[in-house]
């Protein structure tokens, strides 16, 4: 369709694909759900193609306001979503595992989506990190939407209120209450841009985690790290607990770790051999952190093997030829 010039058709809708997951997952804190949450605001832009106006609004700001207001009712009754670490008490090397976390309660990994990001510019890169997108989720949703569109897009307050269909006072208002919130939720910034680890370290990850060498994991983690693993409800913290937990078994002998990406920062599809023999199935997505020199955070999503492609990882591997 062409409006004054304008042409809104599947092309340039595609084109604003990635941004609105990324917008949605900022608002939401899950991955799969923002992607349907972008796909049902594409769907709303292009069937209001025709009451489209240039004058009023830029193609992009009439996308983002249409995705604010239906983020903000979805998220009227659904609950605060967070890290794994705050929905349970910290364990220790051989307590029970004996619960999964309350289903839609804690913060999913995203896949990094190709195009460009409208934030990347102006954001920290720390605000695709699911620590930050679990400190976004102590805003109400409306204060969320004001936050992330002024202080990660770096929209004016103009432009934001416009985009919310509020008063540039009451998005001010809104802005400075979130601000305070997020004040005492946000985490650290990150000392090593989330794209930026060192691939020695990964590598030595991979190797180590692949050999099942315990010693040479534990030389690559940090003295605090942090594991968990969602959904279960267990998390413990230190590298002597992470390793003598991957130690303590041979829950891990055989699998595989594949690089991918997620949240802006080093991942892998974990695989594990195939009960029937056939090669190497989908276990785990591990998203892994780091401070420059060690390995700060693992966290190992058991959820996620239905999401492999997702994160343009292989459906299944084949075995590797013994010796």
């Amino acid at each position: 369709m062409t409006v004054t010039g304008v042409v809104i058709d599947e092309a340039v809708l595609g084109e604003l694909r990635p941004e609105l997951v990324r917008y949605c997952y900022r608002m939401i804190g899950d991955g799969a759900g923002a992607e349907d949450a972008a796909q049902e605001v594409l769907l709303r832009l292009w069937r209001a193609r025709d009451r489209y106006d240039p004058a009023r609004a830029g193609v992009r700001t009439w996308a983002y306001a249409i995705a604010g207001r239906y983020c903000i009712d979805l998220l009227r009754a659904a609950p605060r979503r967070a890290l794994p670490t705050e929905l349970t008490e910290r364990a220790a090397v051989g307590d029970p595992v004996s619960s999964d976390l309350t289903p839609g309660s804690w913060v999913t990994p995203l896949p990094d989506a190709e195009g460009p990001d409208p934030a990347v510019a102006a954001e920290r890169h720390e605000t695709i990190r699911m620590a930050f997108v679990a400190a976004l989720q102590h805003l109400t949703p409306s204060q969320r939407a004001v936050l992330v569109l002024r202080d990660v897009y770096r929209h004016s307050a103009a432009e934001t209120a416009a985009i919310l269909g509020i008063s540039a006072s009451a998005a001010h208002s809104s802005l400075q209450r979130a601000r305070r919130v997020l004040a005492g939720a946000a985490p650290a910034a990150s000392d090593v841009a989330a794209g930026s680890v060192d691939p020695h370290l990964l590598d030595g990850f991979v190797r180590a985690f692949e050999r099942h060498d315990v010693a040479g994991l534990a030389a690559l983690l940090a003295e605090d790290v942090v594991f968990s693993m969602p959904p279960v409800a267990f998390w413990l913290r230190g590298a002597d607990d992470y390793a003598a937990l991957f130690g303590s078994g041979d829950a891990c002998v055989g699998h595989r770790l594949v690089p991918t990406t997620a949240n802006g920062g080093p991942a892998f599809g974990q695989y594990a051999p195939a009960v029937d023999g056939g090669g190497m199935r989908p276990f785990a997505l591990v998203l892994v952190e780091s401070d420059g020199a060690r390995i700060t955070r693992v966290t190992t999503c058991l959820d996620m093997t239905q999401r492999f492609e997702a994160f343009g990882l292989p459906p299944s591997l084949p075995l590797r030829p013994a010796g």
